[in-house]
């Protein structure tokens, strides 16, 4: 009970700068008309490898127009150039208007050489929140993935002093991965009982905790996409068999595992 409690309390520390607008809290940008994911990842200033990789996004010239993205360490939304054609330099000089001065009534295929932006029907891979509301306390279906695969060992149960998360058996070094896209708050031992410890932070509300690893593979601060190796499965401190302990909260709150995992 005494590191449940513990845990409690690094979470509130920890959550404590997403409810006072931190950067690293990020927002959702609405893709408008002629807008790519280049122009988008220029002007919030992430990578765009990374931004079509965390928003499971194959192809980063098919945007849908009203699509949403997410941008991590953003704290408002930007107004994104509108473009009708790639970010490259033309070595003719001719004389035309600036790239940056978007004209709606020029047909795009007076340019010969633009790209025109593809429509796409691909939804983004983080659930659609409105930006200046605090995201509502629930987990949709298939946000979550498990973290590992193996037998569980020991359930969730919610009465006091009982186990605020589950506990997966598998073999020694087993990769573990992040159960969705987020941002590392936690990664170390300093938690009683947990060992090597890592919690990751995928909105205001949600958080989901990993222990018992014998190794942590990212560090805080890094933002992790949903399958993403973060740990090396390992033992719980106090001995036994190799198993990891996984939790999900909402908020404060610990929630059954089972009960939102595929």
């Amino acid at each position: 009970m005494r590191r449940n409690l513990l845990l409690v309390l690094l979470l509130l520390m920890l959550a404590l700068p997403s409810c006072v607008g931190s950067r690293s809290s990020g927002v959702y940008h609405t893709v408008s008309k002629g807008q790519t994911l280049y122009s988008i990842s220029k002007t919030y200033d992430v990578d765009e490898q990374y931004l079509a990789r965390i928003n499971q996004i194959s192809d980063p010239t098919r945007l849908r127009v009203g699509e949403r993205i997410y941008i991590p360490g953003a704290n408002q939304v930007l107004s994104v150039p509108v473009t009708v054609v790639p970010d490259i330099v033309d070595p003719t000089p001719v004389k035309k208007q600036p790239l940056s001065q978007p004209s709606v009534s020029r047909p795009i295929v007076s340019k010969p050489a633009s790209k025109p932006v593809i429509i796409a029907n691909k939804p983004p891979v983080i659930p659609p929140v409105a930006p200046t509301s605090r995201p509502a306390a629930t987990i949709d279906k298939g946000k979550l993935i498990w973290p590992v695969r193996g037998s569980v060992v020991k359930k969730f149960d919610s009465r006091t002093g009982g186990s605020k998360g589950v506990e997966i058996a598998i073999a020694a070094d087993t990769p573990v991965a992040s159960a969705a896209a987020g941002k590392v708050i936690y990664s170390g031992d300093g938690i009683a009982g947990y060992g090597n410890l890592i919690i990751i932070r995928h909105d205001d509300t949600m958080f989901t905790v990993y222990g018992y690893n014998r190794k942590n593979l990212v560090d805080v601060g890094a933002f992790v996409s949903k399958g993403e190796k973060i740990a090396l499965a390992g033992a719980p401190p106090s001995g036994g068999k190799v198993r990891l302990y996984f939790e999900i909260r909402l908020g404060k709150k610990p929630v059954d595992p089972i009960i939102y995992l595929p």
